[in-house]
């Protein structure tokens, strides 16, 4: 029977191998594009859906090694936006469940202490109502702790891929992997999320895009504890409040939600978008 803590430690220690298991010894990706029945192959885009689909597969077989290794049985979303992507269901009580997301992204060429962000679930009916199965593989309340298993890479120079070419299998050695040096991470998503929605008019939490927080779990809501996290995005975009001209606003940030808890507003942790000092 496992903790939320004791998973955490297990998915941990599982991620700190998979690190050679998908990279070359110069740090590319050992997945160079997909073959056809004429031994072609044909080289993948960097586009970061693809990307993600085909880690997720990649990864697939480590993960039910995992999965045999701690006793678990996993349990594969049923619907492609169903939320998690995997459920983890301890194999001697399955009332014990941990929801984990597979979160893909790549660091800023401009800025390479960022990422690019990722969505962190919804904030919708299943967020809200805990008992809901509404794109939901079960009730969000009965999962003992909901995490990601991330994965920050860099994209190659587009000038370096050519996605029109095919070669053979005795070229594979040569063909330049699309993404490369990837960093793993694990974290409750309450851990690493902003106070921000993460795209655009959809219902989903937005992270945190500091690299170096998101692999501490140093995100905005981090010391302020999770039943805070719970409650901002249950109430995002809900709450109005006067916006001191004599009109009104929707409470949209976390420091105006805090204040209006009246909590401690110095527990919130500032986004770190600026080039560490040095």
């Amino acid at each position: 029977m496992s903790t939320r803590e004791e998973f955490e430690k297990q998915l941990k220690e599982f991620v700190g191998g998979l690190q050679k298991y998908i990279s070359t010894k110069d740090g590319q990706w050992t997945v160079k594009g997909f073959v056809d029945v004429f031994e072609n192959i044909y080289t993948i885009s960097s586009d970061t859906k693809i990307v993600s689909k085909i880690l997720e597969i990649h990864l697939f077989p480590k993960i039910m090694e995992f999965t045999k290794r701690y006793g678990y049985r996993v349990v594969l979303a049923e619907h492609q936006n169903y939320y998690p992507d995997l459920s983890f269901v301890d194999a001697e009580d399955e009332n014990i469940k941990f929801a984990v997301d597979f979160k893909t992204t790549y660091r800023n060429p401009g800025k390479p202490f960022l990422c690019n962000g990722f969505t962190l679930g919804s904030h919708g009916k299943y967020f809200e109502d805990r008992t809901s199965t509404k794109n939901i593989q079960f009730p969000y309340g009965s999962y003992s702790g909901h995490f990601c298993l991330g994965i920050i890479y860099s994209r190659v120079d587009g000038s370096a891929i050519d996605e029109t070419k095919s070669y053979k299998l005795n070229k594979l050695q040569s063909i330049t992997s699309v993404v490369r040096d990837f960093q793993f991470f694990v974290a409750e998503k309450w851990r690493i999320a902003s106070d921000k929605s993460g795209s655009g008019n959809t219902a989903n939490i937005g992270s945190i895009n500091n690299i170096e927080d998101i692999l501490s779990g140093n995100g905005m809501f981090s010391k302020l504890g999770e039943s805070w996290f719970d409650d901002y995005w249950m109430n995002y975009n809900k709450i109005i409040i006067s916006d001191g001209n004599g009109g009104t606003k929707k409470i949209a940030s976390l420091k105006e939600f805090v204040e209006y808890r009246k909590g401690d507003v110095s527990l919130i942790v500032p986004k770190h978008n600026q080039a560490p000092k040095r």
